[in-house]
């Protein structure tokens, strides 16, 4: 290993701790200022410019390679967007500045800012889609799930190896008309349910503190960024995660074809999504299971942040108090 490389590694380390724990803190502030008014877009935009001028000091030569879309529709960090100083290692940031936009202009649990560094060809660089997920959480044999196993099935496999009736196994889903019959599927075979609104990030890291959450089983169709950003999460703190980018149209099969994306049916696993170092960091921006939401006191601003690293598997909490209240403000 090259002292360049060794360096490089330092510097990501470095910047990986407390430089992006204040990235997805100046988002998740500038979310909760708009908590509970009602306007999603505004919320999100918030988020989006406070995430990315934090990310524009950070000394990286950086490319959004999972964003909340394409260049045409910019001001949102979009795919291939260039941030940093331009000074430092190259790396791949995948971000969702305000995950459960609905969460929050409803001031609704769960709602956080998320992002993930990794270097430079270890995110997966698709455009911005659906994508078909299941992920559990450790402590099961290889395999005892897959994508394209029938809902029951994966129920039955995943009961057998707990060593409990599908009775005992709860699946967490997103409530969306599209996935009716994945719930129905569930229920038939005597799994409980347990619906979100919003969220699949910490959703799919619910799986891995089943023992907490109650949840095993994590299935349904997302977005393509918490994809990437729960399957980095998960490999910090174990567990097994499946994707496939739905790509049904030809334009979508044209963008991925275009990103590299040469089999538009492959089914990516965890480390395919997210590989190598990965560091995932979320902020609360309102209160949830996985994180409290940011607190405005008179003189002090309170923020409670998670870090995962997948190298160590190391899972760090930090809860802040910012009382140089004025550099949350925009500037």
């Amino acid at each position: 290993m090259t002292d360049l490389v060794i360096q490089e590694e330092k510097i990501i380390e470095r910047i990986l701790t407390l430089e992006l724990v204040r990235v997805t803190e100046r988002a998740a502030v500038a979310a909760a200022r708009l908590r509970g008014r009602g306007d999603e877009k505004a919320a999100d935009q918030a988020a989006v410019d406070a995430m990315r001028r934090e990310l524009n000091r950070l000394p990286i030569d950086g490319t959004v390679v999972i964003g909340e879309g394409e260049r045409d529709e910019a001001p949102m960090l979009f795919i291939g967007e260039r941030v940093g100083t331009k000074t430092g290692p190259k790396v791949d940031i995948a971000v969702d500045p305000l995950e459960g936009t609905t969460l929050c202009a409803k001031d609704m649990p769960g709602s956080i800012a998320v992002m993930a560094m990794a270097k430079a060809g270890s995110l997966l660089y698709a455009p911005d889609v659906y994508m078909d997920k299941i992920a559990i959480g450790p402590g099961y044999p290889k395999g005892v799930v897959h994508i394209d196993n029938s809902v029951e099935d994966n129920i039955m496999a995943l009961a057998k190896a707990k060593g409990v009736k599908p009775g005992e196994i709860t699946a967490l889903i997103l409530d969306r008309p599209r996935h009716a019959e994945l719930i129905a599927a569930c229920r038939r075979v005597g799994a409980g349910v347990r619906l979100i609104t919003d969220g699949d990030v910490a959703g799919v890291i619910f799986t891995a503190q089943a023992d907490q959450t109650g949840v095993d089983i994590y299935f349904g169709t997302g977005g393509a960024p918490e994809g990437v950003l729960a399957a980095g999460a998960l490999r910090c703190v174990g567990g097994q995660m499946q994707g496939r980018l739905i790509l049904d149209t030809e334009e979508k099969r044209e963008r991925s074809l275009k990103m590299g994306i040469k089999d538009p049916k492959k089914i990516y696993d965890m480390t395919e999504l997210a590989s190598g170092d990965v560091i995932v960091c979320a902020t609360g921006v309102t209160d949830g299971a996985l994180l409290k939401g940011v607190r405005f006191h008179k003189e002090m601003i309170e923020t409670e942040t998670v870090i995962y690293r997948s190298v160590t598997g190391t899972v760090r909490r930090i809860i802040a108090e910012h009382r140089e209240m004025e550099k949350f403000k925009l500037d």
